[in-house]
């Protein structure tokens, strides 16, 4: 029987999983088929190796592909340009030897690569020249895949890698070389430099520019959620609404593809032992997959604490976090802001119609408990509420401590992003089975304030809720406090002024 997978590569035959041929297919008509050199480059556990190795396979019949995993080389094989070339010869010649018929190559070529582990004082022009030879005289176009390319980016031997490998796709009408060639890993290959140096003279000079934008989306929609879905319910015929459960996921993960196969992992392995749930069908709901949420949001998995390491070397990329979600502050998606694009490549946000938001439901939820433990472990929420001129923010602050140990190990609460900004903020709680929407508006007269009731109402609507409540900031001397139940088209709103 198949099962969710969150630990290194999927196979269809073994885990449950979304269907990739489309991507694959769209790959190989795209970049590989027009001879591209490109980056794969996406945040952790975003599916790289899981793609990689399906497209190795996809296009095993018109190419030879060539797949290697920087990972599998040490840190020492780039100390220098020789161990580098005698270390990359013996990785590509091992490949070769688990091929019984060598797939049409050259032997005699072969061998010339092999033989560099002899000679002295080799270089990487020898290594690519021997590499071109076996281009040349292979019956099918090459294709090489690197894997992990990260571990090898402080390196400065991987620069000259590169540009050997760039001054070849210039050249390869006259000097054959790889037909396409693709690497993998977290950071874009023109940010190597950045790594390697700090003078600005050299921080943007990446050879790797000859490198065609990889802009195919990897996140999976509700629906492609849903058909993983399906498959699950065909084994089990439990009678799931696989579209609901799909896109219930989906609002949580924006399609974050670890984050999906943890939700379904967690639903399949962890919640029939729960009592709450009498069966899986009654598990495949969305009450079963705000438990699933929930018990994801208290381990420490490698993608949090990767993040958490982040937040802590990038002090830019923090603020930037806790000024998008704490005070309503909204940037323009820029990718020559460096803070902006460093968060985008690492995942953590995405470029939307409203600008840069969280990348999804989940890590708002983890930046939120971050933040709000942080100032619940200091005295500096006392001080921002006297010195933070927009009270409103403030007080949505002290709000959210008030109510995160209230459903904490119970509930999970989220903000919705649409309405977050510095005068109205809406937060949904999912808690005991039910969910609430909470509006916090600031007070800026009657006017204003009805609309924003109406507001309300339609966002009762957007949830399928019949009761809302409104939780209203007003610092006018003369304000009226107290609780008050309104009706207002067709539903209920509870309102709190304070």
């Amino acid at each position: 029987m198949r099962y969710f997978n969150t630990e290194g590569r999927c196979r269809p035959e073994e885990h449950y999983m979304v269907p990739l041929d489309d991507r694959l297919d769209k790959i190989k008509r795209l970049y590989v088929d027009r001879k591209k050199y490109f980056v794969i480059n996406r945040g952790r556990q975003y599916g790289k190796t899981t793609t990689l190795m399906a497209l190795a396979e996809y296009l095993k019949n018109d190419y030879m592909v060539l797949f290697m995993d920087f990972q599998m080389m040490s840190s020492i094989n780039f100390a220098d340009e020789q161990t580098f070339t005698v270390k990359f010869a013996e990785y590509i010649e091992k490949l070769f030897s688990k091929r019984e018929q060598k797939d049409g190559i050259d032997l005699q070529a072969l061998e010339e690569l092999a033989s560099l582990k002899e000679k002295q004082n080799i270089s990487m022009d020898m290594l690519f020249a021997r590499l071109s030879r076996i281009c040349e005289t292979c019956e099918k176009p090459i294709v090489l895949m690197i894997d992990e390319v990260d571990s090898a980016s402080n390196n400065q031997v991987f620069i000259d890698f590169l540009a050997q490998l760039r001054g070849y796709y210039l050249n390869r009408e006259n000097n054959p070389i790889f037909h396409s060639v693709i690497l993998a890993g977290v950071y874009d290959v023109k940010n190597l430099k950045l790594k390697l140096r700090d003078d600005r003279e050299h921080r943007y000079n990446s050879p790797w520019n000859i490198a065609a934008d990889f802009d195919i989306d990897m996140s999976f929609s509700a629906r492609q959620i849903a058909s993983m879905l399906r498959e699950y319910e065909a084994d089990y015929h439990m009678g799931m609404d696989v579209g609901a459960a799909g896109n219930h996921i989906y609002q949580y993960t924006s399609g974050y593809p670890y984050l999906v196969s943890a939700i379904c992992k967690i639903m399949d392995e962890k919640l029939p032992d729960k009592e709450a749930f009498a069966d899986r069908k009654a598990i495949w709901t969305a009450k079963g997959i705000d438990e699933a949420v929930k018990i994801l949001m208290d381990r420490q998995i490698p993608l949090f604490g990767s993040m958490m390491r982040h937040i802590s070397e990038y002090p830019d990329l923090k603020k930037l976090l806790y000024a998008m979600l704490f005070l309503g502050e909204q940037a323009a998606y820029n990718p020559d802001n460096e803070t902006i694009e460093l968060a985008h490549m690492f995942g953590y946000v995405k470029n939307s119609a409203m600008g840069v938001q969280v990348a999804n439901r989940i890590f708002e939820m983890r930046l939120y408990n971050l933040f709000l433990s942080e100032e619940e472990l200091s005295s500096a929420m006392s001080r921002a509420a006297k010195q933070d001129r927009n009270q409103f923010v403030a007080g949505g602050r002290l709000f959210l401590l008030y109510l995160k140990p209230i459903i904490n190990g119970v509930g999970n609460y989220y903000i919705d992003a649409q309405t977050r900004d510095a005068r109205r903020t809406d937060v949904i709680v999912d808690y005991g089975g039910e969910q609430f929407v909470i509006e916090m508006k600031l007070w800026h007269g009657n006017e204003y304030h009805q609309r924003g009731k109406r507001q309300l109402a339609e966002c009762l609507d957007y949830y399928h809720q019949e009761k809302g409540y409104l939780l209203s900031f007003n610092f006018n001397k003369k304000k009226k406090t107290g609780v008050q139940e309104i009706p207002i088209d067709g539903k209920t709103i509870i309102e709190a002024v304070v």
